[in-house]
């Protein structure tokens, strides 16, 4: 079972000590770039809290750590589901109507 995505998030920026608000439970997430809203990264995983968490933004300086100036603006939402089995079957039905409607729209 599916349930709805959650409201749209701003992702927090290193440095700036901002928290991540994502379900420990599998699930669908989808990440975009503020300004723009081009798809930064989409993911069907065990652990959204955890994935999010993980998801390498900016890029890192000689010392190992991130370069704050890189980082892009960006936001996501997170659609959980009772297991990662469902939230595969949701994210391939959701790519697939993506792939119908662009090739509609060119």
């Amino acid at each position: 079972m599916i349930s709805t995505w959650s409201e749209w998030k701003r992702y927090p920026r290193p440095g700036r000590g901002d928290n991540l608000e994502a379900p420990i439970s599998p699930g669908i997430y989808e990440v975009r770039t503020t300004g723009t809203g081009a798809l930064y990264s989409f993911g069907a995983v065990d652990n959204l809290a955890q994935a999010l968490a993980l998801l390498p933004v900016g890029s890192k300086s000689w010392f190992g750590r991130r370069d704050t100036s890189d980082a892009p603006d960006l936001e996501y939402r997170t659609c959980a589901t009772s297991s990662k089995a469902g939230a595969k079957a949701a994210a391939e039905r959701m790519i697939g109507r993506r792939e119908t409607y662009m090739s509609g729209a060119a």
